[in-house]
This record gives C-alpha cells, sequence and structure tokens, in this order.
C-alpha cells in the first residue's frame, strides 16, 4: 500500500527515484522482489491517484476505501526522500536503487559495471527469485519435487528441490534481466557447482520485467544452450576496523 501511494504521489519522479523505465517495470520488479503481487501495487497506486495531481484517471467513480485515506493522512505529506527514508528498510532488503544524494547516507556502493548498476541487478535479482517461486508449482520439470529458499547459504545456486523418492536433489540458480532479452553472468562459485551437478543444476532465467515476465530453464546450462566467457576484474576496498576492550 505505501509502495503505491509513493508511485501515485510522485509518479514519474518516483520512477526516477527507483531506477525504472516505465510503471509496468516497477509494478513488475517491485511486485515480485518484496514477496507481493505487481497488480496490488498497481491497483493501489490508481486508488491513490484521485487524491494527486497526475495524468492517470485512477479509480474516480470508486470512493477511496477508509484504511486507504487512513494511510494517505498519515503519509501522504512526506517529501521525496521523507518517503523513501520511510520505505528504504523495506526497499534496501530487495537491493534496490538509493535516489541521488542518498548513497552517502546508506552506505551503499554503487559499481557501475557494464552500464548498469549493481543496485539495479539485486533488485532485477530478487524479483526474479520471487517470480521463480510464484511459479514453481506451475513447472512441469520440478513436478513432485519440494521447494526450499537457500539464497541466504552462499552454497553456488538459490533453491534446492527435493524429490518425493530417493532420487539426489536439483539445484536452480535463478537471474534476471529487465529486457527481453540481455546479458546475465555467474559468479565463480555458481560456475564451479553448476559443473559439479551438471544435470543436477538448472539456470533460471527470468526476462522481460518491463513488460511482460517470463521464464526460461537451462539445466545443465555450462554444457547446453548457452555460451559462458569468463572475465576477470580487479577491485579495492575500505574497511574499517576497531579493537573491542574486554
Amino acid at each position: 500500500m505505501l509502495v503505491g501511494l509513493f508511485l501515485s504521489k510522485f509518479d514519474r519522479e518516483a520512477l526516477k527515484c527507483l531506477g525504472f523505465s516505465s510503471f509496468s517495470e516497477a509494478f513488475n520488479v517491485l511486485g515480485y522482489a518484496i514477496g507481493g503481487k505487481p497488480t496490488s501495487i498497481k491497483n493501489y497506486m490508481q486508488e491513490f491517484d484521485p487524491l494527486f495531481p497526475n495524468s492517470r484517471q485512477g479509480w474516480h467513480k470508486r470512493p477511496i476505501r477508509d484504511h486507504c485515506r487512513e494511510t494517505c493522512k498519515n503519509y501522504g505529506h512526506l517529501s521525496l526522500l521523507e518517503f523513501f527514508r520511510l520505505l528504504s528498510p523495506m526497499l534496501l532488503v530487495s537491493g534496490l536503487p538509493l535516489p541521488a544524494g542518498m548513497e552517502e547516507l546508506f552506505a551503499l556502493d554503487h559499481d557501475n559495471f557494464e552500464n548498469e548498476g549493481f543496485s539495479k541487478r539485486l533488485t532485477t535479482g530478487a524479483a526474479a527469485e520471487g517470480f521463480f517461486e510464484s511459479s514453481f508449482p506451475k513447472i512441469t520439470d520440478f513436478c513432485g519435487h519440494t521447494l526450499t529458499n537457500v539464497t541466504r547459504f552462499g552454497c553456488g545456486f538459490d533453491f534446492r528441490l527435493d524429490p518425493a523418492d530417493s532420487q539426489p536433489f536439483l539445484a536452480v540458480e535463478v537471474k534476471g534481466i529487465a529486457e527481453a532479452s540481455g546479458e546475465i553472468l555467474m559468479t565463480q562459485k555458481e560456475h564451479q557447482v553448476a559443473r559439479y551437478l551438471r544435470d543436477r543444476y538448472f539456470l533460471c532465467v527470468v526476462k522481460n520485467f518491463v513488460d511482460t515476465p517470463n521464464l526460461t530453464l537451462f539445466q545443465n546450462p555450462l554444457e547446453k544452450g548457452l555460451r559462458f566467457i569468463s572475465r576477470e576484474r580487479q577491485q579495492s576496498a575500505i574497511t574499517w576496523h576497531a579493537r573491542v576492550p574486554a
């Protein structure tokens, strides 16, 4: 609801703040990244639209519900940066980019890698993982498997799929592309695990968040369907250390 209010009040300025090129992309990425539905964010935005000057019609013929009106009363007066600070705990979990001037405040490292911000890559990644989870029950290749999210374990893939019988588990790594086509990358660990598991390793690419997301599965991606080229990069980072007394 708050994301819908944010988009409704600040309109195109909100899109620019979050780094999206269209409302469709914002609905898709935000919806799947925060574990909701794109249509829910769109519907809330349209419900709030009559309260703000913009070019959209919104739901002018439908009375604004009491809880939405109360939410607007409590938060609708906030400025762009104030509203973003309110949303930031949720948005930062999903890897969303910060508006201009906010990077230092939230201490994020923006790595302009191959013409696309690092934070935008995280955003698309979180959305892609959410899309895969919502689509999993319909994927015939994984019928009868139990899905476990292992993204926080750093094991070289995002999801572990366990069959009902004694067969070995399957691994799924999820990548996201904002457009209908584009480039993906695998980390060294992902590449090593994919090489070890071979046919038990699936790469799921979720594409076209700017319009209608869809996914493509690549089983044993290092040997079938895709051609990966290695690139070496060197980085330096500053860390801060302090000794804690007894």
